[in-house]
């Protein structure tokens, strides 16, 4: 099989795993009885985040090869989540957990161990392409927009599929036992991680970059990557990178349940958009494939500073188009036009920011240096604001007939302004050095 499409399989796969679960895991958790505990769900994954993609960045550069660390984390991951299913197939369908403190602690060690991945991904990725003689600039982000893809299939695969007395199906419609509204997600998610965990073993060797001579304790521990914050332009780099990565899980949290609110209202009852969350917001990763694609151009165009800022601004655009939106016609426009810019929010952020860490670093430290990207970005910056974009939530919205209603307008346009701020903020101090991406000297 041609490289790239090893590559582009194993990208799909990666993100197929977190699609099945992530935009439409806040609907199931009202139902089992933890609605109030929504942000903590999306928070912890921020919080792994912020320690567990470094230390396994460290093992990745000093003792096991990325590629085989990467399915090893997967076959973890995966049956923690098939766990989580186990449970709420225990508890039934509609029903509440009985047991919620040990699903929440399965679901934080099945993230802990999905979350590194991410970064692992990347670098397995851009080792393999390097060793093979590509260019990662022009040749990754085909290949990651396949992850898309598989984000994509898995969203509508739990959007339209649904078991109940009669067996299992797929309908647009409306069916009380949606995987999207039950615990089965998280069976999809988990037996995709185990057949990643096999798949990663086929991939080319990474072989680890031995230092000579000796090695002083902070190179042993991994900790040089933190040596990148010593440069102006990398510390800037991490921090607007920390703040950007507040908005991360914002939509990923609460566009769900805010689109199926709408059910609870007659005028919306059976709008499309009500009753098929998942599938709208599907629109988001879309935008997203279509935008990966851009990435090159518009890096070696515009350099990563101006890239940077219409993510920012694209994060305004994409709160404020929710909060002016509605099902109906024509204000359901302006929910497609958020998920439209998505693409743009995310990728010329998150895809472009892992190009730039791996341009500005030396071999021996690519994968912990991938790690602290992610530290910043889903660990500290999604940790923060997904907590606060939860309390802002409570603040103004409540459960009601199993739907989170309430005054969702002042909370999209709360961090919309938040993301001004930020982006007003980045444009006047980060001043990037004249380097083009591609040509960078260590």
């Amino acid at each position: 099989m041609n490289l790239k499409v090893r590559l582009a399989v194993m990208n799909f796969m990666e993100f197929a795993v977190w699609g099945a679960y992530l935009t439409c895991m806040g609907n199931y958790l009202g139902i089992a009885g933890l609605g109030d505990k929504i942000s903590w769900f999306y928070a912890i994954q921020g919080i792994v985040s912020i320690f567990m993609p470094t230390l396994m960045g460290i093992v990745a550069d000093k003792y096991i090869q990325p590629q085989r660390l990467l399915g090893l984390c997967h076959l973890a991951a995966g049956a923690f989540m098939i766990s989580c299913w186990w449970m709420g197939e225990q508890a039934g369908f509609g029903n509440e957990l009985a047991d919620k403190s040990l699903f929440i602690a399965l679901y934080t060690l099945s993230v802990a161990f999905y979350m590194p991945t991410i970064a692992l991904t990347n670098t397995a990725a851009f080792t393999i392409l390097k060793n093979n003689g590509m260019d990662t600039v022009k040749d990754f982000p085909p290949i990651r927009v396949l992850g898309t893809v598989g984000f994509i299939a898995t969203m509508w695969f739990v959007n339209c599929a649904y078991f109940d007395d009669s067996g299992f199906g797929f309908t647009l419609g409306e069916n009380a036992h949606k995987f999207q509204y039950t615990y089965l997600q998280f069976l999809v998610s988990g037996v995709l991680s185990i057949v990643l965990f096999l798949y990663c073993f086929t991939l080319p060797e990474c072989k680890l970059s031995k230092k000579e001579g000796k090695v002083s304790l902070v190179e042993t521990l991994g900790l040089n990557a933190f040596k990148l914050f010593k440069r102006r332009q990398m510390a800037l780099f991490f921090i607007f990178s920390a703040l950007l990565g507040m908005c991360l899980q914002v939509t990923n949290g609460f566009a769900g349940p805010f689109l199926t609110s709408f059910k609870g209202t007659p005028e919306f009852a059976d709008s499309f958009a009500a009753n098929n969350a998942t599938m709208l917001t599907s629109v988001s990763q879309i935008s997203e494939a279509l935008c990966i694609l851009m990435i090159p151009f518009f890096l070696r165009r515009f350099g990563i500073k101006i890239v940077m800022l219409m993510s920012l601004f694209a994060w305004v655009f994409r709160f404020g188009f929710f909060g002016i939106g509605d099902p109906a016609m024509p204000g359901v426009i302006f929910f497609i036009l958020s998920c439209i810019v998505y693409g743009v929010a995310f990728d010329f952020f998150n895809v472009s920011g892992g190009i730039f860490v791996d341009q500005e670093c030396e071999p021996s430290i690519k994968a912990s240096a991938q790690g602290l990207f992610m530290m910043m970005t889903n660990g500290l910056g999604a940790t923060i604001g997904t907590l606060a974009a939860g309390e802002i939530v409570n603040a103004y919205c409540h459960w009601e007939g199993g739907y989170l209603v309430g005054n969702w307008q002042t909370c999209w346009f709360t961090f919309a302004a938040f993301a001004l701020v930020v982006g007003i903020a980045f444009a006047i101090v980060f001043q990037p050095e004249k380097k083009p991406i591609g040509k960078i000297e260590h």
